[in-house]
């Protein structure tokens, strides 16, 4: 019996397309780094890193450690004058993103009905953000008072999708076993995945992002407002 909900952030529950606001992410970010990076360099520096991190599956460092020492690694004493930049950022110019997404009040229904329900709650968002990042995006969506057992950030997490270990890892840190478990994600790959460690899975179709690699099987499928009549559906826990 499902008695836990695990729930994507970026395109599920905070609606926008990612295109736009990537492009949005890195020309706010470049201006703060000219002195370190060619603002033309900025993005290809960022992605390669975050690469880095996805493909990177030692257990015991953090995704943040991983992000860090792929950015800093062959120029140690950058980090010292770049980090607390980044960190700034997050606090501050981040912030300009929000026109940028479609927050719906649909998410925040979803989580509410489902937590009083009885199910617990995961935000399972990819961990390739700092937590400041995550809590923004979450403010942005309206779900920031939602009792989540756990969000998921670059923090507190060492793998990333679609590695099935980064399920495997949100599992073990809230006591739950795959078949209790229901993914709700737009990601065809990043979220599908969770279904081969067993997860049930539901794809959100509103922002659909399909890289069209791989074969994946979703238990549902549907519409932002779908997913809502689906949740007021659901027995209670």
């Amino acid at each position: 019996m499902i008695d836990t909900l695990l729930f994507d952030l970026d395109g599920t529950l905070l609606p926008f397309d990612v295109e736009p606001f990537m492009e949005g992410y890195f020309a706010r970010l470049a201006p703060l780094l000219t002195d370190f990076y060619q603002p033309a360099d900025v993005a290809r520096c960022l992605l390669v890193a975050l690469q880095q991190v996805v493909e990177n599956e030692h257990p015991s460092q953090t995704n943040m450690d991983k992000f860090r020492k792929a950015l800093f690694d062959k120029q140690p004493a950058l980090e010292e004058q770049v980090w607390p930049i980044f960190e700034h950022f997050y606090t501050s110019s981040f912030e300009e993103l929000q026109h940028l997404t479609k927050p719906t009040a649909i998410a925040r229904e979803i989580c509410r009905t489902a937590a009083d329900k009885g199910y617990r709650l995961v935000l399972a968002t990819n961990p390739v953000f700092p937590e400041t990042a995550t809590r923004a995006r979450m403010r942005w969506a309206g779900i920031d008072e939602v009792p989540f057992s756990l969000v998921t950030t670059m923090e507190n997490s060492h793998f990333c999708k679609p590695n099935p270990k980064y399920f495997l890892e949100v599992l073990q840190q809230i006591d739950a076993t795959p078949e209790t478990c229901l993914m709700v994600g737009n990601d065809v790959q990043e979220d599908g995945a969770a279904g081969y460690v067993g997860l049930q899975t539901y794809l959100v179709t509103d922002h659909l992002i399909d890289r069209e690699v791989g074969t994946f099987h979703f238990d549902h499928r549907g519409t932002l407002e779908e997913l809502q009549r689906f949740v007021e559906q659901l027995p209670v826990v």
